[in-house]
Formats: structure tokens, sequence, C-alpha cells
């Protein structure tokens, strides 16, 4: 209980250095620090409430203990102490940082040929709906239609507090089982999608240099080729020193092209960021959960079954319930596996 003890005393001093450290001039004055000093706060904010909560409980439980009229109240009270204790291990356990962020998504139709852009274009639908589900809401980045009415790639947003700790397990790739609407011989094929998903980075988060950055520009084209209109505003957007390419040309506007480009070249230098940092650490995008590689089978759907089987837990759930955005048994399963490994550590 000592060493507990020790904890919470560590957790509410930092919290109050933070707390100080927000009305320091020096800080206020400084975006990027000020930016950090927020999140840091927010993050204390949980755990530093559990932890009064659970002195309160303490205290119940001493007082308890030395009256003896209170004796029946000692059980009550020493698995309300219980409780708390395990609440704050799990609130602070490593949590990764950017958690809180939006998102941005990326969908791909993988092998499987016309096929896998109808995937894609589900599980595009199926992403949407999860958020919507969430509370979250959803923008449209880029899409790239093909000629049977799914999608090659589709670039979205989710927003909202917390929406990468949600969403974060969704990257991988995705596979299903089923009777394609191109197959005239009823036989069950096999295609993937993948999906990355990546922390949508602020301007405080990646700071770019305009002699990094190759713009070119282009007219905008669609399926097949033809022309969408007759200005040049499709962008492309290359960073030098990663070879990082965006091209962006869903809107008529050539700034609005720009500003999504450089949303999703942000989104994927700090992500690159991120997974240099974590390989440094161990191959930590290998051994946590929901970070595995993009390449790597993370679900698949089973049409003929009607169920779908998350490979990371082993857990299963209904096909009809998952492609309505019923997302939440992986979610959930996931994040209790990631927070058991992260009180491992």
């Amino acid at each position: 209980m000592a060493a507990f003890d020790e904890l919470v005393d560590a957790l509410e001093r930092s919290y109050e250095e933070t707390l100080g450290r927000q009305s320091d001039p020096a800080v206020y004055n400084d975006r990027r620090e000020a930016a950090a000093v927020g999140r840091r706060l927010k993050e204390l904010e949980g755990p530093y409430r559990l932890a009064r909560s659970w002195r309160q409980a303490r205290a119940d439980l001493d007082a308890a203990r030395s009256d003896p009229e209170l004796a029946e109240m000692v059980g009550d009270y020493e698995a309300e102490v219980a409780r708390l204790e395990e609440e704050l291990r799990l609130a602070l356990a490593e949590r990764d940082p950017a958690d809180e962020k939006d998102v941005i998504v990326e969908v791909r139709g993988g092998e499987g040929g016309a096929e896998a852009t109808l995937w894609a274009a589900d599980v595009v639908r199926m992403l949407q709906r999860y958020a919507e589900r969430r509370g979250f809401r959803t923008e449209e980045i880029e899409v790239s239609p093909s000629d049977v009415g799914g999608v090659k790639e589709a670039v979205f947003a989710v927003k909202g507090e917390g929406a990468y700790s949600v969403f974060k397990y969704e990257g991988g790739t995705h596979r299903v089982q089923r009777v394609p609407a191109t197959e005239s011989q009823g036989r069950i094929h096999t295609s993937t999608a993948t999906v990355a998903v990546m922390p949508e980075a602020e301007e405080v988060d990646v700071q770019l240099d305009e002699k990094d950055l190759k713009v070119d520009v282009f007219r905008s084209s669609g399926p097949g080729g033809q022309s969408v209109n007759t200005t040049d505003s499709a962008v492309r957007v290359t960073h030098l020193p990663s070879g990082i390419v965006v091209t962006m040309q869903d809107e008529r506007s050539r700034l609005q092209n720009l500003e999504k480009a450089m949303r999703v070249l942000r989104a994927r230098l700090y992500e690159a960021e991120r997974e240099r940092r974590q390989s440094e650490q161990a191959a930590a995008r290998r051994s946590q959960v929901g970070r595995g590689e993009r390449a790597e089978k993370i679900r698949t759907y089973n049409y003929p079954d009607d169920r779908v089987t998350d490979h990371r837990v082993g857990v299963r759930a209904r096909l009809e319930d998952v492609l309505a955005g019923g997302l939440e048994p992986f979610t959930e399963a996931l994040a209790a596996a990631e927070r058991r490994r992260a009180l491992e550590r």
C-alpha cells in the first residue's frame, strides 16, 4: 500500500505542477508549449479525480475500522477502495499520447480486383457508421471511385475527442469472404481492403519548411481519365526529405486541394515519426495490440457464416451488426488487452 500511496502522491504533484505551468506567461505565450501543457493536463484530470475519490474512500475505511458502530461497513469500504485502486492503476497505465487526437483514415482496395474496390467501399461505410454511433463527425477528404461502383481509395477524417483511441484498432488488412457481385458462377472469393489510421497532426506537431516541399498543379480527372474541370486545380505535394507524395483533386479550388493535401501530409509525417520512435523502443509497433502492420490481416468478414472474427483477440460478432457500424465488441476487447499490457510494462 505504501508504494501505491507514493504513486498517488506523485500523480497529485504532477497535476498541481502542470496546472501551475498552464498559467505561466512563458508557457501561455509559446503556442507549442501551451498545447503540450494543455494536453498533459487533460490526461491527468481523470486520474486525479480518481485519486481524490480513492483518498476519500481510504479515509472512510479507516474511520469504519476505528468505530465499532461502523464495523459492518468495513467490507463495503474495502471493496470500494480496491475498485478505485484498480481503476486508478488502469488510468495511470501508459497511454498513447495521440489517443485524444482526430484521425485521418485511408481505405484502399487490396487483393481481389474489382471486388476489392467494392469491399473497400463497404469498409468505408462501416467505419463511417461506427463514427456516427460513437458521436464523432466525419469529413470526406478524397475519393477515387472505381468503374464498378466501388472505391480504389478513400480518405476521410474522423473528428471528436478520443477519435484516435477508438479508430487506431482499425488499421490493417480487412479480409472478406463472399460471392462477389461480379461473380456469375456463385463461387466464394476472398478479397481485401487495407486501412491506415493516422492521428491528424496539428501545425504545432509537424513543422513544414517550404523549401522541403514541391507543389505541382494539374488538371483534375475523373474515372477513365475524363476531364473534371478546365482549370489546373488538382495539387500534388511532394515532401522532398521523406519522399512522401500526396495528391488531391476533389475540390474545384486549387487552394482547397492544397489545404487538404497538407493535412494528409502532416498526418503521414506525424505517423512516420511515431513509428520510428516506436521501432526504436523494442519494435513497439508489433507488440502493441491495434498497432499491427498495415499489411497484416486483422479481421475476416465471412458472409456465408454471417460472422466476423478479429484475429488479434479472437472476438467474434454477427456480420450484419458489424457492417452497420457495431465495432464496439472489438474495440473494447482490444483496448482492454492494450491496458493489460501497459500495466505489465
